[in-house]
């Protein structure tokens, strides 16, 4: 038995005391081990009920107030003895996992037996075990703080023995979920499902679940988009209450709504995207300035979307809730129902719509002068493709004749794109000369066909403007400093600049600017490459060893465009970033111009608070990152099924990448990456040198690194995990 020195006071107040929380946490702290509650009680000489249920209570207060950890194996541990530390679990095929941890620069190892007690996606808190030499840290798992309750999708299965059990599609779920026998029995042996599993892994315990949804049995390319919608917990349905908020929107602009609204319907705005584009945000229009200036003034009108949208309604919170609109080969997930994103706030031909607008006054070299904000209405006199625009730039009769009344307006565009181009406006940052594939479906909504989409000087001009849009927003919502998001791109960490240089010394290139290259750097670097045959492989090793962009209400900056503060204003149809900036713009031009806004009460000191932002810009940041990666699941099932007809073919391809197991190949003719399996290279035993990012062979001492020309042959194709695999046929 041990002496609490607290045991005194503890007398005082208790008719039956027990160890005080300062004894039991210094006890705790010498303890390397975890500790059950019976160890406790024998420890300290504590045998009657009473006082069991006085030290059980004590210890769920201790827990409470964070002086004790308790375990999922109900157990305690004091958290300065041990490295604690909260992450999220990343589960892998093989069963183990790792931890992902904000704050530490590796992932740490989850071993198969820790993975008994969580899943991928579960937030947990562990302890590190710091492991000796090169090998990584691992963790141990100690609490489960949030679980992943997404829906789970499948394969249905039935075993000889007639039990039912699926095995998920996302390899990260490396087990069988065991599904209860009140489960009907129409489904047919190998149907993709959706499952909602019964409780969390207790370990040793088998996972059960329910089957709450049918999704089919033969892979499409809409099958394969409902998959990524349940993979990734994608809001795609409109509830009762968006329905019944519609129903009081009116189908119409009236003239009503034209109300402190300056009218624009005279200026011949045009809409310019791609061919295939759903909903139109943004119109623009420019005009040199009058014989006694020099320079341009240019309009860009993006559609008033938070005149519909108002803040706290049930259509309000769903499209925070999205976040952003979703972009499949075949559908489209929008943040907003089609009667605002693709009619309302639309800005469609001929047809009159409320904007917010940003005019902005250049200078004769396209420099941002001024610019100001205020609603209006406006009238498309046009809806053109970058293609259009820029065959009409370079003297195509059939399209010039066609539009023969707006020829005037849109040469003006191609007299300010010229300047754009020769003054590098807006390209002052790391501009990326991009080749993106564009993949021509059949009427199964599968490929058909891919080509390269070369992006043409209207994709540039267009850009162009909606960066001096952006600029201008940002420079007046930073002027009144109300909380907004900033769109954020940090400096790339000093690790990925080190070995983004050791990739650039293998191909001869210099990165400037010391340890702390700026982004006028990093654009003379891919100046000087731009001839060279690697120079797309340069733009995609840079781009990886960037930071992503996140929205935040602190201003950090926009590193990539080599830019002090940066917002998003001219997509609201689609990004929920751009709709808050509307709404806090509106709320500054009411409350320091004195100009009547519409539609609001901005009686209000600030619209949000920093802590709101935050919250909103991180929620933000995430369903930017998930519609990326639920997109990018279905484009690669879909070069999977188009590949799976190329078994056997013999194709020319680049390496893009090497790693310790491998190279992945990009082939030519169709813009679509497979792996070189190490093992498939059979003349010699190769190691991975991760440094120079290539294959050695330790006999021959070949070399397999990054832009090296080979050709491949296509061996197989794993539709499930979309993977595609190669095998080396010919290297130069």
């Amino acid at each position: 038995m041990v002496v609490d020195p607290y045991q005194k006071r503890e007398a005082n107040k208790y008719k039956n005391p027990i160890p005080s929380r300062e004894y039991i946490s210094s006890w705790l702290s010498k303890c390397e081990d975890l500790i059950s509650q019976k160890y406790l009680e024998k420890k300290f000489g504590i045998n009657n009920q009473e006082e069991k249920k006085a030290l059980r209570r004590r210890l769920r207060a201790m827990e409470r107030d964070g002086q004790v950890i308790y375990t999922r194996n109900r157990c305690y541990i004091a958290p300065e003895s041990i490295k604690v530390v909260k992450g999220k679990v990343i589960g892998h095929r093989d069963g183990y996992g790792f931890l992902r941890v904000e704050t530490l620069k590796d992932d740490l190892w989850l071993s198969s037996e820790q993975m008994k007690s969580c899943i991928h996606g579960d937030i947990i808190l562990a302890h590190i075990i710091n492991a000796n030499g090169k090998r990584r840290s691992s963790a141990r798992f100690l609490k489960l703080l949030q679980p992943n309750n997404i829906l789970i999708v499948g394969r249905y299965y039935i075993n000889s023995k007639k039990i039912r059990f699926v095995i998920p599609d996302d390899v990260r779920f490396s087990f069988k979920i065991f599904i209860f026998s009140d489960t009907r029995d129409d489904i047919s042996i190998g149907s993709i499902v959706v499952v909602k599993l019964k409780q969390h892994p207790i370990r040793n315990n088998k996972i059960q679940g329910f089957i709450v949804e049918i999704l089919g049995k033969e892979m499409g390319t809409n099958l394969a988009v409902e998959i990524a919608l349940r993979t990734h917990s994608i809001p795609f349905s409109w509830s009762k209450e968006i329905t019944k908020q519609l129903c009081n929107i009116s189908n119409k602009v009236t003239q009503c709504d034209f109300k402190n609204r300056i009218d624009l319907r005279h200026l011949p705005f045009f809409t310019i995207d791609d061919e295939d584009a759903r909903d139109f945000d943004d119109a623009i229009f420019c005009q040199r300035k009058e014989e006694l200036e020099e320079g341009w003034h240019l309009w860009v009108a993006v559609s008033d979307v938070s005149f519909y949208i108002q803040p706290n309604t049930p259509l309000d919170k769903e499209a925070l809730e999205r976040g952003t609109s979703i972009y499949f080969p075949s559908s489209v997930i929008p943040m907003l129902p089609e009667k605002i994103s693709t009619d309302l706030c639309s800005l469609n031909p001929y047809v009159e719509r409320l904007c917010l607008i940003c005019e902005m006054s250049l200078s004769n070299t396209g420099e941002l002068i001024s610019y100001k904000h205020y609603e209006a209405v406006i009238c498309s006199h046009g809806r053109f493709t970058y293609d259009e625009i820029f065959k009409i730039w370079n003297g195509d009769i059939f399209l010039r004749s066609k539009y023969k009344k707006f020829l005037k307006e849109i040469e003006n565009l191609s007299y300010l794109q010229k300047i754009f181009n020769q003054n590098n406006i807006a390209k002052k940052g790391i501009y990326f000369e991009s080749i993106e594939p564009k993949f021509i479906l059949d009427s199964n909504s599968r490929i058909e066909n891919i080509y390269q989409n070369v992006r043409n000087d209207a994709h540039k001009f267009i850009e162009s403007c909606m960066i001096l849009a952006n600029i201008a927003s940002a420079y007046f919502v930073e002027k009144y400093k109300h909380p907004v998001l900033f769109r954020n791109h940090d400096r790339p960490k000093k690790d990925n600049i080190v070995s983004f240089r050791l990739f650039l010394n293998e191909l001869g290139l210099t990165l400037l600017g010391g340890d702390v290259p700026e982004s006028a750097h990093y654009s003379t670097l891919l100046k000087n490459a731009s001839n060279r045959p690697e120079y797309e492989m340069i733009q995609t090793i840079l781009l990886r060893s960037m930071k992503q962009a996140v929205y935040s209400p602190d201003n950090r900056g926009h590193f990539g465009l080599s830019l002090s503060s940066y917002v998003h204003f001219t997509s609201p149809i689609r990004r929920y970033p751009d709709l808050i900036l509307h709404r806090v713009i509106k709320h500054l031009l009411s409350k320091h111009k004195n100009i009547s806004v519409n539609n609001y009460n901005f009686c209000n000191s600030s619209l949000y608070s920093i802590s709101e932002m935050k919250k909103i810009g991180a929620h933000c940041s995430l369903t930017e990152r998930r519609a990326d990666e639920a997109s990018r699941d279905v484009f690669d099932w879909l070069k999977c099924d188009f590949m799976y007809k190329k078994i056997g073919y013999i194709l020319n391809g680049v390496i893009s990448n090497v790693t310790s197991f491998g190279f992945f190949v990009r082939l030519n003719q169709f813009f679509i990456d497979g792996l070189v399996h190490i093992a498939s290279l059979n003349d010699d035993y190769y190691y991975f040198d991760s440094l120079g990012m290539k294959l050695i062979g330790k006999s021959s001492k070949n070399i397999y690194c990054l832009g090296d020309a080979l050709q491949v042959k296509v061996i197989s194709v794993n539709l499930h995990e979309r993977k595609i695999e190669l095998s080396l046929y010919k290297s130069y």
